[in-house]
């Protein structure tokens, strides 16, 4: 008892008191013994009795115990029916993770009453004649309250009978005393990051935070696009369009006999105004385009002095 301190921030090879039921001298001339509960100062992290002597322990091998299969191993079935004990704190974390983050959780009774897991502990001696006590916390599937945050919890007892069920081995089968704690007065609420390491401690550990929103606002994934740009290309397409068809328009018109490299030219400079490269539009090529159409629509005029104009106006030169 004298190596157990309070901490905010136990971790596997830590000593935690617990309590367990021990045979001890009854009073009275036959001295015959019985049992009754008794705490005692055990490292977490189970190390089995039947370890080497030499082997150096590591606590962070078997400091939880799945229920739904410890039956099935050796380290912890033999334990099952005589070495049972209880583990009280005050609050247990768990980390909620979030892609590449984690954030933890301090999860706790709403009347700051104790929560006590079952749990099950082993004695073993090393080569120098050292008898340690480790012990083993059971876990089992979330609770449906807990599901958004781990999928595993430990097993609490939540009240008298449930721990004496534990303690006592009585004839209640262990899937029922295992299972996950549905209790509404287990809350929690979010940590600080740093009780991650072990060196961080004191009241700092359970104290809570204010946490944001993980991700960034929907609308900072959305490029905004500048209106004036495309609206100005827009236009600027469509006036060169304009001005093309304008220029040919007024070389249909124009009958001076004037040279048609200079009417081309004249769309090349009102074309370089709007856009950064020329358009080179012949007016053989626009003309073109009513070649393939057929005579019998409408679209061509019989009378040879007659034309239309790029807008499909008939009209008289």
């Amino acid at each position: 008892a004298r190596r157990f301190r309070p901490s905010y921030n136990v971790t596997p090879g830590a000593y935690l008191p617990v309590g367990t039921l021990r045979a001890r001298a009854a009073g009275g001339e036959g001295g015959a013994e019985e049992q009754g509960p008794v705490i005692q100062c055990m490292k977490w992290g189970l190390v089995p009795s039947f370890s080497s002597k030499t082997d150096k322990p590591d606590h962070f091998r078997m400091f939880n115990a799945r229920s739904e299969s410890v039956k099935e191993k050796a380290s912890f079935r033999r334990l099952i029916p005589k070495n049972r004990c209880l583990v009280a704190v005050e609050g247990f974390y768990e980390w909620k993770k979030d892609g590449s983050r984690k954030q933890p959780y301090y999860i706790h009774f709403r009347d700051e009453r104790p929560l006590v897991f079952a749990a099950l502990f082993d004695t073993w001696t090393n080569s120098e004649g050292e008898t340690l006590h480790t012990f083993t916390i059971l876990t089992t599937h979330v609770s449906t309250s807990l599901k958004w945050l781990h999928d595993r919890m430990p097993v609490i007892l939540g009240d008298e009978d449930s721990v004496n069920a534990w303690l006592n081995n009585s004839s209640v089968k262990l899937e029922e005393i295992t299972v996950p704690y549905e209790g509404t007065d287990l809350v929690w609420y979010p940590v600080t990051t740093a009780m991650g390491k072990t060196s961080f401690q004191g009241p700092d550990c359970i104290k809570e935070v204010k946490i944001g929103p993980s991700e960034k606002p929907i609308s900072n994934f959305f490029t905004k696009k500048a209106a004036g740009p495309v609206k100005s290309e827009k236009a600027s397409g469509e006036f060169a369009e304009t001005q093309a068809f304008k220029t040919a328009k007024e070389e249909s018109d124009d009958d001076s006999g004037e040279n048609p490299s200079n009417k081309t030219e004249k769309i090349h400079q009102t074309s370089t105004v709007v856009k950064d490269e020329p358009v080179t539009l012949d007016p053989q090529v626009f003309y073109k385009a009513d070649e393939g159409i057929k005579k019998e629509d409408g679209m061509l005029p019989d009378d040879p002095v007659e034309e239309r104009d790029p807008f499909s106006i008939k009209r008289k030169i």
